[in-house]
């Protein structure tokens, strides 16, 4: 049995009008140094990889107010990052965003 994610048209078309989504396409080329700038740099990361079952809540709200959130998200698309909190998104989020991600950076390309 496959756990292959699929996604219906409308679904990717929601994908692609998600402001994170379109926000990240746009930080596709970080500066070297983004991570110095990330309000996670001083935080304990295991808030940013909470267990399963634990509410992610916290890591998102430091998330939503960082100012390298884009590029955050946009490096964990480009490199398929499975765990942990990334850009504001949680790991489903980054799931289906990766699907649309991989079609339009081709595309881009």
């Amino acid at each position: 049995m496959s756990r292959r994610l699929v996604l219906d048209a409308d679904q990717l078309a929601a994908i692609r009008r998600d402001p994170r989504y379109r926000a990240a396409l746009g930080a596709r080329r970080p500066e070297q140094d983004w991570r110095l700038r990330g309000r996670c740099l001083h935080l304990d990361p295991d808030l940013f990889f909470p267990q399963t079952g634990v509410d992610a809540a916290p890591a998102l709200s430091v998330c939503r107010g960082c100012p390298v959130r884009d590029t955050c998200l946009a490096v964990a698309l480009d490199r398929g990052e499975v765990d942990g909190v990334w850009g504001a998104t949680t790991h489903d989020e980054r799931r289906r965003m990766r699907l649309a991600w991989t079609a339009d950076v081709v595309e881009a390309a």
